[in-house]
């Protein structure tokens, strides 16, 4: 396997398996990720629509069926991983996963770029 493809392929499944593990948790321990939710100032009913959406851009990207899916997938995951980011950092619990996530979808989305345009 030549380097591109192995950076590509390890980017990206250590950002599916980072987004499906959350949405996993999500779905699996909803008070848990209440108590998450609400640390850090955000409504629990946005819990669900979320582990949704992760799952669905997981596999968006896997797939590759659509171009018009993954980009939004990447785009997704690269705001929620932002996001996440600020609000734990601002929250003092420290950005750690987030920011691997961040660096994971970007790492994974300039690759994709490289191996499938």
């Amino acid at each position: 396997m030549n380097p591109t493809k192995l950076i590509y392929w390890s980017s990206t499944l250590i950002m599916c398996a980072i987004f499906s593990f959350s949405a996993g948790m999500y779905l699996t321990n909803y008070e848990v990720a209440e108590g998450f939710y609400e640390s850090l100032g955000y409504p629990a009913y946005l819990i669900y629509p979320s582990a949704v959406a992760k799952i669905l851009g997981v596999i968006a990207i896997l797939s590759k069926k659509s171009k018009l899916l993954k980009e939004w997938a990447y785009a997704g995951f690269f705001f929620d991983s932002l996001l996440a980011s600020v609000a734990h950092y601002y929250n003092g619990d420290g950005a750690g996963l987030s920011v691997i996530a961040l660096i994971m979808i970007i790492v994974s989305r300039i690759y994709d770029d490289k191996l499938f345009r």
